[in-house]
């Protein structure tokens, strides 16, 4: 990670709670269990705060290296599509 220019500081970690879930229905899955969801009720708000146990900032526009890896490919599709 680059640091902040501002403060020098590495910025603030975040993840997509629905990440988490993700990761744990297909553990569970494995496992040989049927996890269902939405029987016990909406698992975002429990998976964000798995994330700031786990000292992350729930952002529910997901990772940004994710965001930015998206953002490079969209940006060559464009260059080659538009010709730019």
């Amino acid at each position: 990670m680059e640091a902040d220019p501002r403060d020098g500081q590495p910025p603030a970690e975040t993840y997509n709670p629905w990440t988490i879930v993700n990761l744990v229905f297909r553990h569970l899955a494995k496992e040989g269990l049927h996890p269902v969801l939405g029987e016990a009720g909406d698992p975002g708000e429990p998976a964000a705060e798995l994330l700031i146990a786990l000292g992350i900032t729930p952002d529910i526009q997901g990772s940004r290296q994710r965001t930015a890896h998206t953002q490079d490919q969209l940006a060559k599709l464009r260059a080659i599509f538009f010709k730019e």
